[in-house]
């Protein structure tokens, strides 16, 4: 059964696109996939911004892109792109560093007109990268998290559309790539055939 390795590049520690990208993982779990989350901003920052892939920390995380098969890439919308500690980390993979793997990228934040991001900012990286396959991306809207004194949870529109690209993406680990196709999002009033969800 593949691998599966979550990215999320948020700095803070009460992070929206964590809680998504956990939804994908438990998804994905109970579709008999090993997962893991890798939370870059749990990395030590003085050996992530000195590019010091030697150190234990840094070493292990970059062995777990290597080992896995797939990658969801999650990040929050910061000045119209993905985040800077996203691309620190990026960085110190080598340019051939998704190379055969398939890669499922997501974004967050308030609001829709930050929904290119995928397409124009995190999808060149990948592809630079050597993913063998991007596949279609989500969206998702801050509003769509709901905090309260319970688990954190996405509306259930938004849990529904992210859900089907979650499923593509399993599909196209399954069974080979597929040809890629752009990301899309929708407001949360939105069809689910479209997209909603989360924030940074």
């Amino acid at each position: 059964m593949p691998t599966l390795l979550a990215l999320s590049g948020s700095p803070s520690p009460h992070s929206r696109t964590a809680v998504v990208a956990d939804h994908v993982l438990r998804r994905l779990g109970h579709a008999g996939f090993d997962t893991a989350h890798l939370a870059v901003r749990e990395l030590p920052a003085a050996d992530l911004l000195s590019a010091r892939r030697g150190e234990p920390e840094i070493r292990r995380a970059l062995e777990a892109v290597a080992a896995a098969d797939g990658i969801v890439v999650a990040t929050p919308v910061y000045k119209a792109s993905y985040t800077g500690l996203l691309k620190a980390f990026l960085d110190l993979l080598p340019q051939d560093g998704l190379a055969g793997k398939t890669v499922l990228p997501i974004a967050t934040g308030g609001s829709l007109a930050h929904v290119l991001t995928l397409d124009y900012a995190l999808r060149p990286v990948l592809a630079a990268l050597g993913a063998r396959h991007v596949t279609a991306g989500r969206f998702v809207l801050d509003s769509s998290v709901e905090r309260g004194s319970g688990p954190d949870r996405l509306r259930p529109e938004a849990e529904l559309d992210l859900f089907q690209a979650v499923d593509e993406f399993a599909e196209a680990l399954r069974h080979g790539a597929a040809p890629a196709v752009s990301a899309h999002a929708v407001a949360p009033s939105a069809p689910a055939s479209a997209l909603a969800t989360t924030a940074p």
